[in-house]
């Protein structure tokens, strides 16, 4: 019972930070518009409902797109709640078009009877992890012949413009930029690729090599077939 009590508490706690939060953000908007608070408040939430439906809107026509792009007219597979919800959910607040665009790709391809895998229920937490840099390294490390660039590893340095296979297995390759290794080591955080690794026993983001799952997940945030 006391654990139940101190969950309860620690819920009303954030209740009441998301209710000040979003009077004092209404209270900020009515000062500008030399309204009442009810009236910024309202224009707030306006606001966010109409980004939300926008958004909604454009997930829709986006997978019936990739439907038509992949043969299909309509889903030949029913999609499990636990799952779809949880897509249609992330794709409603991402405002990255590119990065919506694979959320549409997860759902259709989860809907569709002819995928060669599962949609697994963690791509969703790798997908709403990924900015926009993100997803273009992965498009570029994954556009390499997979067996061959797992085994020799693929060097970082042109990323994201490009990326190529490693031809000397010792050779030490200089980093990338920095704003690149950020990216390199959240995928690596999140089972997309593995760092190389130095003599000292280091990580080193100078050449990587893809993952099985990695492939996996890449495959599925894009129109199968296409």
């Amino acid at each position: 019972m006391e654990e139940e009590a101190k969950a309860v508490q620690e819920v009303a706690k954030t209740t009441g930070k998301a209710i000040d939060a979003a009077r004092e953000t209404g209270g900020f908007i009515a000062k500008f518009v030399s309204g009442p608070l009810e009236q910024g408040m309202g224009i707030f939430e306006d606001r966010l409902r109409y980004m939300r439906w926008e958004r909604q809107i454009r997930l829709m026509q986006r997978a019936q797109d990739l439907l038509q792009l992949v043969g299909l007219s309509t889903p030949t597979r029913p999609v499990p709640l636990k799952l779809a919800i949880p897509i249609m959910q992330g794709a409603s607040l991402e405002e990255n078009d590119d990065l919506q665009d694979r959320w549409a790709a997860l759902l259709v391809n989860a809907a569709n009877a002819n995928f060669h895998s599962e949609v697994r229920r963690s791509y969703v937490a790798i997908l709403e992890q990924l900015e926009p840099l993100d997803a273009s390294i992965l498009d570029a490390l994954y556009s390499l012949p997979f067996e061959q660039s797992q085994h020799d590893g693929i060097v970082t340095q042109k990323l994201p413009e490009s990326a190529y296979i490693a031809e000397e297995k010792e050779q030490n390759f200089p980093l990338p930029s920095a704003d690149i290794v950020i990216s390199l080591s959240n995928l690596a955080r999140l089972g997309c690729l593995r760092p190389g690794m130095t003599w000292g026993g280091g990580e080193s983001f100078g050449r990587v090599n893809p993952t099985v799952a990695g492939k996996a997940f890449v495959e599925a945030c894009h129109p199968y077939g296409t």
